[in-house]
């Protein structure tokens, strides 16, 4: 890690102003559930970068004389008060990287253009914007790092914000997890993805049906930490790397069925997780499988290429090739739109 320790030496700081940043957020298609400390994945895991599912953040810096950390965050426009203490976390995890922390008054505007908390990577994409601000003031404070260091730095502390956020920083697809499968990976950052990707994976859609716009009853920490104890754990962790293995041949070779199989074993893997958990629980809603009931009856009918993935909440990402997406569409305008919570969806893609 003494890679990421920051080059500012005895520096003055008395500069005011802002930086700004966004950040997309992310849809894994190999999950990461459970984790080790200080945010190591207990399995390597693969995501689809979005395009319009984002964070945009600006960060206003005044400096003070005092040695304590002080944040506020706004959430479009309103004081979030309980989100200024996970920021003082976060700052107390990475203040060995980021000298100046206790330096400086920060501001934090931020907005998501997509529901906070309901199981579409919101702390994913707000860490991410914010780690790659920091890195920014980084950068005019004199650490003087070049664009793909900054870009490495912003995963690496993002990762200790939310283990997810370190794939939001990086466009298209990602990896993040020391895996022999992966050249480069690691479990400190994300990491482009190196390989051969097929011609369809190319601008991929993901349309996101918001079954449930709510806080979820159970965080995500909180389903990291009931994996420790879990009877299943281990071979949960063997079963993501077999599916990576597997979905590396796939990127490359175009196989879209195969490519579905995985996808959609590894969501409900996911969820088996939390229903054999102890306490178990459960973030699906009916209506979250009303909608994979309809795409599977809708794909066995058509043959047509419709998947569905989950995060850790109950609305749905279905995923498509572009070269479909007008029949897809229709499908979905007209059959699972009416599963949404007031018919809201989003529609996304992946360069």
């Amino acid at each position: 890690m003494e890679e990421f320790k920051s080059k500012l030496q005895n520096t003055i700081y008395n500069q005011t102003g802002n930086v700004s940043a966004k950040c997309p957020s992310n849809i894994a298609l190999i999950k990461y559930w459970g984790k080790r400390d200080v945010q190591i994945p207990m399995n390597p895991s693969l995501s689809f970068t979005l395009n319009e599912s984002y964070t945009q953040t600006e960060l206003r810096f005044q400096p003070k004389d005092t040695s304590d950390f002080q944040v506020k965050v706004y959430l479009d426009q309103e004081l979030k008060e309980s989100f200024s203490e996970k920021i003082y976390q976060f700052f107390e995890r990475i203040e060995d990287f980021l000298p100046f922390l206790r330096n400086f008054n920060f501001e934090i505007y931020t907005h998501n253009t997509f529901p906070h908390s309901s199981g579409i990577a919101s702390s994913a994409s707000g860490m991410g914007a914010l780690a790659l601000c920091l890195v920014e003031l980084e950068n005019q404070l004199g650490a003087n790092i070049n664009e793909e260091q900054k870009i490495q730095k912003a995963s690496f502390l993002a990762r200790l914000g939310s283990g997810s956020a370190c794939r939001s920083v990086y466009p298209g697809i990602t990896v993040w997890g020391e895996t022999r499968l992966v050249a480069g990976s690691s479990h400190l950052f994300s990491v482009p993805y190196p390989y051969e990707i097929h011609p369809v994976f190319r601008n991929f859609q993901d349309t996101i049906l918001l079954i449930d716009e709510g806080e979820k009853e159970v965080s995500s920490t909180v389903g990291h930490n009931l994996m420790n104890n879990h009877p299943y754990a281990e071979r949960r962790f063997q079963s993501a790397e077999e599916n990576l293995e597997k979905l590396i041949s796939v990127l490359k070779t175009g196989d879209l069925d195969a490519f579905g199989h995985i996808v959609e074993h590894e969501a409900l893997s996911l969820h088996a997780m939390m229903l054999t958990s102890t306490p178990y629980y459960i973030l699906m809603k009916p209506n979250t499988l009303k909608a994979i009931e309809s795409l599977w009856n809708f794909r066995k009918e058509t043959g047509l290429p419709l998947f569905f993935t989950l995060d850790a909440g109950a609305n749905v990402h279905l995923l498509y090739p572009k070269m479909d997406k007008k029949k897809i569409e229709e499908f979905i305008e007209n059959s699972l739109k009416p599963f949404c919570n007031q018919g809201k969806l989003i529609k996304d893609y992946i360069n």
